[in-house]
This record gives C-alpha cells, structure tokens and sequence, in this order.
C-alpha cells in the first residue's frame, strides 16, 4: 500500500479538496489553451472566413429576429449610458449642490463619466447582449453536435465559431462605443440645464475644461481590451457547454458572472496603467 493511498483512506475530505483544486487548475489551463488558440486563429478568419466575420458583425450590431426590431446592440447601449449620463446629472448637482459648487456638474461628465462611468456601463451592455448571445449559440451548437460537424466537414471550429465573434466585437464596439459614449454626454447636459436651470454657458466651460482628449482615447483602449476579455470568456463556456438546455442555461450564467468579474479587474488594472503614473491632480478651471 503506497503512502498516497494511505493518505486517501486516513483524510478522505483532503483527498476531495485536492481533486477540486486540480480540477479547477486544470480548467484554468484549458480556458488559458482556448484563449491562445482564438487569438492565435483570427489570422485565419481575415484569410478564410471573411464572410461568417461580415455576418457575425450585421447579427452583433442590428441583431437578428424580434431583437433587430429595436436595433440591436446599439439601442440597448445607448439607452444604458442616456440613462447613466441622466444619473450623473442628478447625483452630481444633487451632491455638488450641496457644497455650493454646482457648477462643477460639467467635470463630472467630462471627467468621471469618461473615465469609469461609461467603461462599468458599456461593459455590462457588452456581456448582457454580445457576450450572452454567443455564449447561447455557441452552447446550442454544441449541445446539437453541430460544432463536431464542422469539424468534420474540415472547418477550423475555433476560428470559424470563436476568433469570428471575438474579431466582430472588437469591430462592432469602436462605432458602438462613440454612439454611446457621446449620448451619455448628451443625457448629462440635457438633465443638468434643461431639469436643474444650470446655464449652458456654465456648464459647458467646465465640461471643456475637464474633457481631456487624451482620456477619450484612453477609454476606447480600455473598452477594446474589455470587450476581447467579455468574448473570450463567453465564447469558451460557450463552445464547451455540455448538459442539455439546461446547460447551455448554466454556461450563459456562469460566462456572464465570469465576464463582470474579469471586467473589474480589467477596468483597475488598465485604468491604474494610463492614469496611475502620477497621483497629483490640478483641479482648477
């Protein structure tokens, strides 16, 4: 009898904790393998698989079936971030009001809203439609052996199926993004004169004074790199659901928590990369 197995038969509950831990390990490498393999392949779809990539960006943008009716993806954004900018103006007058400055509503929209406002907004959008959607169909293709299909038919599945909707939704959310982005920044001034009475002279010269360009640059890096980690975590939970209906179900959830998570990690790191190399601020204007 050899020492592990002793070991086994005295701590039965150390021997299941370990069989969790290199269970989970061994996922963490399988998902880390699919990443690198989607990546790697989306030289593959610019070559071969032009026309599923043209049609994953129409079905990612406009949507497909009672979804295309209210515009897809882009209506469901937009209306995320009119009703943030909304919220920005109502705390922010509310809150800056109260210290009597006010007229600092512009630097809230021009600064925060722009920095991490739009960012948490456009990446619950992102995974809620984009990210949900692929992990669905992936998920049915599975559980229907349509993906082992195409495998036999000679078709790269991971570049066909994966590294497509990853390219797609970094495509799709450069225009999507700046739609959004700006309406957000059209909700903000609307509520702030329109509803509160602030002057637009007012506003506006703090809204300019705090927009740095740079900052919207450094947003739309940010919302790229969230959008390939949102799609490659859903398109792997996707493309490995297995358990019937009722899987895909737990793959869809399971890839929409995994995404959010990842995506607060992404926003600190990043952020703390384009803005954390120095921590003085010159608030002045």
């Amino acid at each position: 009898m050899t020492v592990n197995t002793i070991v086994l038969q005295r701590f039965p509950r150390l021997s299941r904790s370990g069989s969790r831990f290199r269970g989970r390990l061994q996922r963490v490498g399988d998902q880390a393998r699919f990443y690198g393999e989607t990546l790697r392949a989306i030289g593959d779809v610019l070559v071969h698989y032009k026309a599923e990539l043209l049609r994953q960006i129409a079905v990612m943008s406009l949507g497909t079936g009672a979804l295309a009716i209210i515009g897809g993806t882009v209506v469901v954004t937009t209306f995320l971030n009119v009703s943030t900018g909304a919220i920005v103006a109502a705390q922010g007058y509310n809150q800056f009001s109260q210290v009597g400055v006010e007229a600092l509503t512009g630097f809230a929209s021009a600064f925060l809203f722009t920095r991490l406002i739009s960012l948490g907004t456009a990446v619950i959008a992102f995974a809620a439609t984009l990210g949900a959607g692929a992990t669905a169909q992936l998920g049915a293709m599975r559980i229907s052996e349509e993906i082992d299909a195409l495998e036999v038919m000679g078709i790269r599945s991971v570049a066909y199926l994966a590294s497509t909707r990853v390219l797609a939704g970094v495509i799709v959310v450069i225009p999507l993004y700046c739609v959004s982005l700006l309406m957000g920044y059209f909700a903000a001034r609307f509520g702030t004169t329109t509803l509160y009475g602030q002057a637009p002279g007012v506003y506006d010269h703090y809204f300019r004074t705090f927009l740095i360009p740079g900052d919207v640059i450094n947003s739309f890096i940010t919302v790229v790199v969230l959008c390939v980690v949102v799609m490659l975590i859903h398109t792997y939970h996707g493309f490995n659901a297995s358990g019937g209906p009722a899987g895909v179900g737990r793959a869809v959830g399971e890839a929409t928590r995994t995404s959010l998570v990842a995506a607060a990690f992404v926003i600190l790191f990043v952020t703390l990369a384009l803005y954390g190399q120095s921590g003085n601020f010159n608030f002045a204007g």
